[in-house]
């Protein structure tokens, strides 16, 4: 039987906007993943500390504020601060098409805006941490 990918679901900064990663964790749930959500407005060394805590495969960052760009790497700099460089970082939100390939060279995969389908995400999430 296959380990279940633990995945910690995150909204880092100060965007409230928890409609979406509550719909992501419960399809996440659904998926047979075990999820961590960190509730609203974590710092990016939060979502780092929390990931390290729970012994997660993969944090799903999301934000819709447009600070993407910062927050994101923020907390892959934060996790390898800590010397962690195992845990899978998934964006998602409202990301410009330009920001995107900024975010991939950081280490950022998926990046995937509204109106994605939750199996396109899933399979990413078990590709990435090479969990079926």
């Amino acid at each position: 039987m296959a380990q279940k990918i633990r995945i910690l679901v995150a909204k880092p900064g100060l965007d409230a906007h928890d409609r979406g990663v509550l719909v992501l964790c419960r399809a996440f749930r659904d998926a047979g993943m075990e999820v961590i959500y960190s509730g609203l407005l974590p710092t990016p060394e939060q979502v780092a500390s929390i990931a390290i805590d729970e012994d997660v495969d993969a944090i799903a960052l999301s934000l819709h504020n447009g600070a993407h760009l910062t927050a994101f790497p923020e907390v892959k700099k934060h996790l390898e601060n800590k010397g962690v460089n195992d845990i899978a970082i998934i964006g998602g939100g409202i990301i410009p098409e330009e920001d995107k390939k900024e975010l991939e060279k950081n280490g950022i995969t998926g990046n995937f805006g509204p109106g994605t389908s939750m199996d396109t995400i899933i399979n990413h999430i078990k590709k990435v941490t090479k969990k079926f």
